[in-house]
C-alpha cells in the first residue's frame, strides 16, 4: 500500500502543468533525434544537461525519462523505414521492420512498434514500482559466470538462426568480435589492434560502427544498384493494424515484455541482449517461420516490446544500486551527481518525491508516445515515398553529423567511411551484419565477464560452470549447437517409405546450393536475397 500511495504522489507532483509539460518536450525531443541516425537519447541528455541546471531536479529528470523513452521509440522508426537504427537497441527491428515496409506495410510495422512499445514500457514500470526490490537482490546474487554465460548464448543464437547459412554468421561474428577488440586492454593497460594510432586507444564507439555499418552501408548499396534496378515507389499501404496483426502480434508483446525487463535490471544488462533472443524465439515459436526474412510482424512487435521493458528495466539499478547499464543512464547518473544527488539504496528514503515523480512520469510518457506517434503512422511511412537519392542523400549528411558529433574527431568520419565499405562488402557477399554488431557490442563485455570468472577461479576453467544458473545456460548452449547435427541425423535414419526418390533429392539439393553461391552478389545485410537493396 505504501508503494501506491507514494506512486500516486508521484503522478500529482509529475502532472502539474509544469511539468508535464517537460514531459512533453522530453518526449518529442527523444522522438526526433531518435529518428536521425546516430542521434540517440543519451546524446540529447548530455546536450541538454547545461540547460537543465536553472531547473528544479525533478522537472529535469522527468523530462530526461520523456527523451529517453522518446528516443528508444524514435530509434525504431528509421530501423523500419530505412534500415538503419538510430540507436543500438533497435538494431534487430530493422530485421523484418524494413521488410515490411518494402512489402507496403510500413503503418503495420510503425503501429505494431508504438502499441508494444506503449505496453511493455507500461508493464515494465509497473514491475520497476512493485518489484524493484526484489529484482535488485537476484540481479545482485548473479555472479561473472552467469553473465558470461548469457553473453555467449546471445551470441550463439542470434548467430545460428540469421543469414543464409551458419558459416557466413559465424563470419560476421567474427569481424564483429575483432572490431570489439580495438582500444587498450583493460587489465593490462597494452593498447591492441591500434595501429600505432592514439584516436584508436579507447575503442570504436559503437554508433559510429552501427550507423556505418547500416546507414552508410545501405546508402552505398542502393547507389550501386540505382542503375540497375529503376527507381520504384514503395506503397504505404493500409493505415491501420488488422484483426490478423493484433492477433499475431500480441503474444510477442507480452514475451518481448518478459525478456526485456529481467535483462535490463541486471547491473551488466542492457536492450541489445533481449532484442536479440525476443526475435530468436519469434522465429522459433511462429506459425509463419517462413515469413521470417520478408517481413514478418512478430519479429517487429518482439523486439520493440522487448526494447521498451529493457528501458524500464535500466532504471532497477540506476535509482536502486546507483550501477548505470547503459549510455543514457550513466549520463542520467551524471546528472544526479550535480544535483548533488547519489543514486543507491538510500535514494528512496533522501529522495522519495524525486524518485516516485520520476517513476510517475513514465508512464505519462508511455502514454504521450503513443497518444503522439500512433496517428502519425501513415505520415511517417510516406517518408518511402521519397526519391531514393534524396532520401540516402540526408540519410548519408545525418550518419555524417550523428558519427562526428559523438568525439567531434575528423577521424570519425574516416572510421565511418571505412566501416561503411565494409558494411556494402558484407551486403555484397551475403554476409548478415546483425552478428557483426552484437559481436562489437558484446565482445568487450565477455571479454570482462570471462576474464572476472577466471580470476575469481585463480585461473581454473572450472569456475565458468561455478553458478547453477551458467549451467543451465551452458545446457541451452548445447541443445542450439547439437539441434542442426541432431535433426539432419533423424532426417537420414526415417523409414525409405517416407523418403523422396533419388533422383528428386539430387535434382533440388545442388539446385538450392548453387542457388545460394551463385547470387550472393543480391543478398542483403539480414542473410536474404533482395535485389533492389
Amino acid at each position: 500500500m505504501d508503494v501506491f500511495s507514494s506512486l500516486m504522489d508521484g503522478f500529482a507532483t509529475a502532472l502539474t502543468p509544469m511539468n508535464f509539460l517537460y514531459a512533453v518536450i522530453g518526449v518529442l525531443l527523444g522522438t526526433a533525434v531518435g529518428v536521425l541516425p546516430g542521434l540517440g537519447p543519451a546524446m540529447t541528455v548530455a546536450l541538454l544537461l547545461p540547460v537543465t541546471y536553472v531547473l528544479e531536479p525533478t522537472s529535469a529528470f522527468i523530462m530526461f525519462a520523456g527523451i529517453y523513452y522518446g528516443g528508444m521509440y524514435g530509434g525504431s522508426t528509421t530501423s523500419i523505414l530505412l534500415n538503419t537504427p538510430g540507436e543500438s537497441s533497435s538494431v534487430v527491428t530493422a530485421i523484418e521492420g524494413n521488410k515490411m515496409a518494402k512489402a507496403g506495410r510500413a503503418a503495420q510495422a510503425l503501429a505494431t512498434a508504438a502499441i508494444g512499445s506503449f505496453v511493455a514500457g507500461t508493464i515494465g514500470t509497473a514491475l520497476l514500482a512493485v518489484c524493484a526490490p526484489i529484482v535488485v537482490e537476484f540481479a545482485v546474487s548473479l555472479g561473472a559466470p552467469s553473465y558470461f554465460a548469457i553473453m555467449v548464448l546471445a551470441l550463439l543464437a542470434v548467430t545460428a538462426v540469421l543469414g543464409s547459412s551458419r558459416l557466413r554468421g559465424f563470419a560476421s561474428l567474427g569481424l564483429g568480435l575483432a572490431i570489439g577488440l580495438i582500444g587498450m586492454d583493460s587489465v593490462t593497460g597494452q593498447r591492441r589492434l591500434t595501429f600505432g594510432q592514439p584516436l584508436l586507444a579507447d575503442g570504436l564507439d559503437i554508433v559510429v560502427v552501427a550507423v556505418a555499418i547500416f546507414a552508410v552501408g545501405e546508402a552505398l548499396w542502393v547507389a550501386a544498384h540505382l542503375r540497375r534496378n529503376p527507381l520504384q515507389i514503395i506503397p504505404v499501404g493500409r493505415p491501420w493494424m488488422g484483426k490478423e496483426d493484433w492477433k499475431r502480434s500480441w503474444k510477442p508483446w507480452l514475451r518481448g515484455t518478459a525478456y526485456g525487463f529481467p535483462f535490463g535490471a541486471l547491473p551488466a544488462g542492457g536492450a541489445e541482449i533481449p532484442t536479440f533472443l525476443s526475435y530468436v524465439t519469434e522465429k522459433r515459436l511462429s506459425k509463419h517461420p517462413e515469413e521470417f526474412g520478408k517481413g514478418a510482424i512478430e519479429g517487429v512487435a518482439g523486439p520493440e516490446a522487448a526494447n521498451n521493458a529493457a528501458a524500464a528495466g535500466t532504471m532497477t539499478p540506476l535509482l536502486a544500486l546507483g550501477l548505470p547499464t547503459n549510455a543514457t543512464a550513466a549520463v542520467m547518473l551524471a546528472a544526479f551527481a550535480s544535483y548533488g544527488i547519489q543514486p543507491g539504496p538510500l535514494l528512496f528514503a533522501n529522495e522519495g518525491p524525486l524518485v516516485w515523480a520520476l517513476i510517475a512520469s513514465l508512464f505519462i510518457g508511455n502514454f504521450l508516445l503513443l497518444v503522439i506517434n500512433l496517428p502519425l503512422a501513415p505520415m511517417w511511412a510516406k517518408i518511402l515515398q521519397l526519391p531514393r537519392p534524396y532520401l540516402y542523400a540526408g540519410i548519408l549528411f545525418f550518419a555524417t553529423l550523428g558519427a562526428y558529433s559523438v568525439n567531434l574527431q575528423v577521424f570519425d568520419l574516416v572510421l565511418l567511411l571505412a566501416l561503411g565499405a565494409l558494411g556494402f562488402m558484407m551486403r555484397r557477399f551475403g554476409l548478415p551484419v546483425l552478428p557483426l554488431i552484437l559481436g562489437v557490442i558484446l565482445g568487450p563485455r565477455i571479454e570482462g565477464q570471462l576474464r572476472r570468472t577466471l580470476q575469481l577461479s585463480a585461473g581454473d576453467p572450472a569456475g565458468l560452470f561455478g553458478e547453477p544458473i551458467a549451467i543451465g545456460v551452458y545446457v541451452i548452449i548445447a541443445i542450439i549447437l547439437i539441434w542442426p547435427l541432431l535433426f539432419k541425423l533423424w532426417r537420414r535414419n526415417r523409414p525409405a517409405t517416407s523418403l523422396p526418390s533419388p533422383n528428386a533429392t539430387r535434382g533440388s539439393e545442388p539446385t538450392d546450393v548453387a542457388r545460394g553461391s551463385v547470387s550472393h552478389g543480391s543478398h542483403r545485410a539480414d542473410g536474404n536475397s533482395d535485389g533492389d537493396g
